[in-house]
């Protein structure tokens, strides 16, 4: 089984540039978790009838939004933070707006684990919404990856706006405490693996050279000075099957490029 992630920076663009369905024949992935969509289903028709899709966009148009496309139905979706579960852990209401409001989560549930899909909110040049981000946010989606991994494994994935070490991104030192590369930022993903998941690219790959997003100043993507932001994490029950964990760079449309990974379930 393929999953793949990709911060599509609008589907209607990556759509219009003939680039996203040649990916999809190319590539044949099972499950597809898109972020930054910018779209309502209604404002744009793909021609994938092997595929049910499941969208999340924000309110405001031509902003933010999720969609997933599986192959195999899913037993359940659902889009954002449920309330019962917000109001359990009394979540600003900012953060409400974030889940729900921007469409920033998909989780669909399958038989033999959840996927979940995230755009993470950018903590914005002058660290407007760090705090938001620090306190609430990147607690409130491991509280929430961990509540569904008490019913079986999860695989959240997606762009998580930050870089997590400085081998995953080109320039760690002038970028230390800005946007994607503050000590809290930083402190949110290492939570993630201290409570047991795994950064399935780190499974296959060390070192640097590794990225996934790229600014469009200076020819940064054809020199290759980008950061890592986009990933797949699993579930340690998980770990045994993940026989694959893919950046695919040479797939253009985004400044964003996909990530995936390959499941041996058998």
């Amino acid at each position: 089984m393929k999953i793949y992630s990709w911060n599509v920076n609008g589907i209607r663009a990556v759509v219009r540039k003939g680039v996203f369905l040649p990916f999809i024949a190319e590539h044949k992935p099972d499950i597809l978790c898109l972020q930054e969509t910018k779209a309502q289903r209604g404002q744009i028709e793909i021609d994938l009838p092997d595929y049910h899709e499941y969208w999340n966009s924000a309110v405001k148009k031509g902003y933010s939004g999720t969609a997933i496309f599986s192959r195999r139905e899913p037993l359940n979706v659902v889009n954002g933070f449920p309330d019962e579960f917000a109001q359990r852990y009394q979540f600003a209401d900012e953060l409400q707006r974030d889940a729900g409001d921007e469409g920033r989560v998909i989780t669909a549930e399958f038989d033999a684990f959840y996927v979940v899909t995230v755009y993470t909110p950018n903590a914005k040049d002058d660290l407007s919404r760090l705090a938001l981000r620090h306190k609430h946010w990147d607690p409130a989606f491991l509280a929430w990856v961990k509540q569904l991994e008490r019913h079986k494994p999860v695989i959240f994935c997606g762009d998580l706006n930050v870089a997590h070490t400085e081998l995953d991104l080109a320039n760690p030192k002038p970028n230390r405490g800005k946007k994607g590369f503050t000590d809290e930022e930083r402190e949110g993903f290492q939570n993630f693996i201290d409570a047991g998941f795994v950064d399935t690219f780190r499974m296959f790959k060390q070192g640097n050279g590794y990225y996934t997003w790229w600014s469009h100043f200076a020819n940064s993507r054809a020199r290759n000075v980008g950061w890592r932001i986009d990933y797949v994490l699993v579930s340690a029950a998980l770990r045994p099957m993940v026989k694959a964990a893919e950046i695919h760079p040479e797939v253009m449309g985004s400044d964003h490029c996909p990530v995936s990974i390959t499941l041996d379930l058998t």
